[in-house]
């Protein structure tokens, strides 16, 4: 499968780059930006289509374009990409050492489970 949407109208091999929904109730069409996750009564569609969009009479059209500015990573954004960067990169914390009540059965001690050796012959 591939990760990026396909144009909704039909033989129409192009990427979709907005997202088309209609609000029966109010007889409006809506087209956005491309919506994260295709939805099944939404459909996606090219730059051409999305130009060239008409409503059926008596529906009016919504266009909505994103601002610009939302766009880019903000300061927020790249602060919380290099703290998952840095908490990756941690050494993580030595496993406990069991106390002398778990080795009395020889066994090792995992959380309310034990781990006995197997038996010697």
């Amino acid at each position: 499968m591939s990760p990026t949407r396909r144009c909704s109208r039909s033989a129409c091999p192009r990427t979709a780059e907005a997202t088309l929904t209609y609000v029966y109730a109010d007889s409006t069409a809506v087209l956005g930006p491309l919506a994260t996750y295709a939805e099944p009564h939404s459909y996606d569609l090219c730059a051409e289509h999305s130009e060239r969009l008409v409503a059926p009479r008596g529906w009016e059209v919504i266009r909505l374009s994103p601002d610009p500015a939302a766009l880019r990573p903000t300061d927020d954004d790249l602060l919380a990409l290099a703290d998952a960067v840095r908490e990756a990169g941690r050494r993580p914390d030595p496993p406990p050492r069991s106390t002398n009540d778990d080795n009395r059965s020889g066994g090792t001690r995992r959380g309310h489970l034990r781990v006995l050796p197997d038996p010697e012959p």
